[in-house]
């Protein structure tokens, strides 16, 4: 994701090269015909980025952007150093109570000063200048579109969970699981129910609402959440069935301990075990867990989440829950929901005909929907929407490969600084629990955080940056494309 990088850069490059501050330089040092000739050459740059960006999984191109963006990095430096000394002047101009420093900066030193600048200058445009001239394809020119990021802001935030609520079109299954999770004739102590479906399809999303049901609260004497993915380590998943119990994080103990500790907190209570996101179990470590779970009473219940019908195979007492797309009338009134604000819903006929092709497009699959509906928010018009329908949509199929194209999509729409502070996130473990004031702080300490007036903070510009990707995709694309995000962020940094 290099190019959204290059692109912020770019135009933090453009804000210190505003008329105002050119004239300030040349009051200064002389050499604004240096500094109009680095804007010109980053504004050239600039107005190409965005084709570069759409055209980034060509090896050579990818080449070609990591030099840009170190030689841009090297003209935000001089800038930046240019900047402060602009700034040091002022203050020895407006304050008395340091006028002794006026000794240093004696007309030598200031010369001093002025060359070198103006070396650094001309050997940061030269290098910018070679970079392009090395350039041997071609990039159609792609203004800026400067509103949409003006604008980004200016939505309600309280909108922002609103259309992440309750699951739609789920009322068959949530009744299938809920019938199983209360069901206190069974002749086990435990009894584990596989949900099995693709990526996308809502596993977790159903398991959550049933987790949450009040029924299911009152039922069980403790519920407990473990997120599994990729490593079915034991000893991990134990530590993290007792964290859920106790509500709090436990030292590192050895595994025998453990296994007193687990015992400790589930014996004879009637309990409820989510392993979310199930990838891979062998039988003989699934027994070896499956024995340490077996102190609570009869009644306890396990839900897994799984891709594999082979893990549900291993694991599952009772017969999986194959969880299918989407009706089509479930699809339109999502896609709806997500793509009108609160009130705001249409009942024009010819929109409504063209959200049902949408839907229709996005087989069935929640994900795809919700995120597509994201991207509608921002179209109004139904020339709009007809045209995101014929050309942008790619046909997606109950394939995953399928659907990542639109979550692709869906990060193509992004404004540049968001797709910066977004790719960031990639370079955090997969379910890994994100505070927002420690992203915020990371976002800031890289450079991603844009200022448009001096009377601003950077922390309540993180805080919006950080609400405005939630609003726009929920942070659910993260999960789904980690891993082809994990190898692309080397090209972010």
């Amino acid at each position: 994701m290099a190019e959204a990088v290059i692109i912020s850069i770019a135009g933090k490059i453009a804000s210190y090269l505003i008329p105002e501050a050119l004239e300030n330089v040349e009051k200064l040092w002389g050499f604004k015909h240096e500094l109009e000739a680095l804007r010109d050459i980053v504004s050239t740059l600039r107005a190409v980025l965005r084709h570069a960006e759409e055209r980034s999984c060509n090896l050579e191109i990818q080449d070609w952007l990591e030099k840009l963006k170190d030689a841009f990095y090297d003209a935000q430096d001089v800038l930046e150093e240019l900047n402060i000394e602009a700034i040091r002047r002022d203050l020895r101009g407006h304050s008395e109570m340091i006028k002794e420093v006026r000794t240093f900066f004696s007309s030598s030193n200031e010369l001093v000063f002025k060359l070198k600048m103006s070396y650094k200058i001309r050997a940061v445009r030269e290098k910018i200048e070679a970079i392009n001239a090395s350039r041997k394809f071609h990039l159609d020119e792609r203004p800026m579109d400067s509103q949409a990021e003006r604008d980004w802001g200016k939505r309600e935030e309280t909108h922002s969970f609103i259309r992440n609520g309750d699951i739609m079109g789920r009322d068959d299954d949530k009744k299938t699981v809920m019938e199983f999770l209360l069901d206190s004739d069974v002749k086990e102590h435990i009894s584990i129910l596989p949900i099995v479906g693709f990526g996308g399809l809502g596993k977790t999303a159903l398991a959550q609402c049933v987790y949450n049901d009040e029924m299911v609260i009152k039922y069980f004497d403790l519920k407990m959440w473990v997120c599994v993915s990729n490593d079915f380590d034991v000893k991990k998943i134990v530590k993290n069935i007792i964290a859920c119990a106790k509500k709090k994080e436990l030292a590192e103990v050895v595994m025998e301990h453990l296994q007193i500790e687990l015992r400790e907190e589930i014996d004879g209570k009637r309990y409820l075990l989510v392993l979310d996101d199930l990838w891979n179990v062998d039988q003989e470590t699934w027994l070896n867990l499956k024995t340490l779970l077996l102190g609570g009473a009869r009644g306890s219940k396990i839900l897994i989440t799984t891709r594999l019908p082979l893990v549900a195979e291993i694991i599952g007492t009772a017969l999986p829950h194959f969880l299918v797309g989407l009706s089509e009338k479930a699809s339109v009134d999502l896609l709806m929901q997500m793509a009108f604000c609160k009130g705001e819903e249409t009942q024009d006929p010819e929109m409504l005909a063209i959200a049902n092709e949408i839907a229709r497009k996005c087989s069935g699959v929640p994900l795809v929907v919700r995120t597509v509906g994201s991207l509608l928010l921002f179209k109004k018009t139904k020339l709009e929407w007809r045209y995101f329908k014929d050309y942008e949509l790619p046909d997606v199929s109950q394939r995953e490969d399928r659907i990542k194209d639109v979550l692709r999509l869906s990060y193509d729409h992004l404004p540049s600084h968001l797709k910066q502070c977004f790719a960031f996130c990639s370079l955090f473990p997969k379910n890994y629990k994100i505070k927002k004031q420690t992203l915020g702080s990371l976002w800031m300490a890289e450079g991603f955080i844009q200022l448009s007036n001096r009377s601003q903070h950077l922390e309540d510009i993180a805080h919006r940056y950080f609400m405005d990707l939630l609003w726009r995709t929920s942070f659910k694309i993260l999960k789904r494309i980690h891993t082809r995000m994990r190898r692309l962020a080397r090209c972010m940094i």
